[in-house]
């Protein structure tokens, strides 16, 4: 599979690729850089917006307008641009990481430590109204999350642990966490991911320089090789979800690849699932 550039950025950490099916857009970020892009793939029109703080991603509500995980608590963004916390809880030395919205429109939304201490970080189920359930407490760096198919299962990747987890999930419950993949010593860490209609697993590689697919048994079947070290993330977008998107980062290299902190797209590389709505 051929990438190409969607965008050509030099992003210090672009994450959290998500197509808005609402504005017909894809929507992603740059956490460090505190920045929320927004691209139209068929005028090519491209948004840039700095917020206050270190963003760890974002998605669309049912509502309209976006919902934000932000350094100090989940935020929404509404359509008109008013900016407004739905459950603000600032940890000094913590950040929000990446975030997923379940089949009932909650926000699962990830916390790590800046230092990326074990243990600092968590990820917590939060509701439209605001409520919170911290799900997971003992996390290092909380990162890919999604639901198969039939939303029985929840993947999710504590990226240090160089494993893909599954939980079965039952109404917003998550429980029997077993190991799904695991990402052998040199091939880099996982870190997010996405689920396609057939229930693969599509995990983008930290230091690994790619983008790998596996099946519903946790089989490698596929893997997109790219020229930036740092992947981050993968979302399918497009009118019909077949076209696979692919943030990557800037941070911490010394001679950074001309591609590395752009967004990049793998045209028909498979069949994405319609992503729910956060229902705040």
């Amino acid at each position: 599979m051929t990438y190409e550039i969607a965008v050509r950025a030099e992003a210090t950490l672009g994450e959290g690729p998500t197509w808005d099916p609402v504005g017909d857009r894809l929507l992603w970020i740059d956490i460090l850089g505190a920045r929320l892009h927004t691209y139209d793939p068929v005028s090519g029109r491209r948004t840039v917006r700095t917020l206050d703080q270190h963003i760890g991603a974002v998605k669309p509500r049912a509502a309209g307008g976006l919902v934000l995980n932000l350094r100090d608590g989940v935020a929404l963004l509404d359509p008109d641009g008013t900016f407004r916390w739905l459950h603000h809880e600032p940890v000094p030395g913590r950040r929000a990481n990446d975030a997923a919205v379940a089949p009932d429109g909650s926000l699962w939304a990830g916390t790590m430590r800046y230092d990326e201490a074990p243990g600092g970080g968590s990820l917590s189920r939060i509701g439209g109204d605001g409520s919170v359930d911290v799900v997971l407490d003992d996390v290092a760096v909380s990162n890919g999350t999604g639901w198969s198919p039939d939303g029985r299962l929840m993947y999710y990747v504590d990226s240090p642990t160089r494993r893909v987890d599954v939980f079965d999930h039952d109404g917003g419950r998550i429980g029997n966490r077993r190991a799904f993949a695991g990402i052998e010593d040199g091939a880099g860490f996982p870190d997010g991911l996405t689920v396609d209609a057939d229930g693969c697993v599509w995990v983008a590689l930290w230091d690994g320089g790619a983008v790998r697919r596996y099946t519903p048994a946790g089989e490698l079947d596929r893997v997109i090789t790219l020229p930036a070290p740092r992947v981050t993330a993968c979302a399918f977008g497009g009118p019909d979800l077949t076209d696979l998107y692919i943030t990557t980062a800037r941070v911490g290299l010394a001679a950074p690849h001309p591609v590395a902190g752009s967004l990049l797209v793998v045209p028909g590389a498979g069949k994405g699932l319609a992503q729910p709505l956060f229902a705040g």
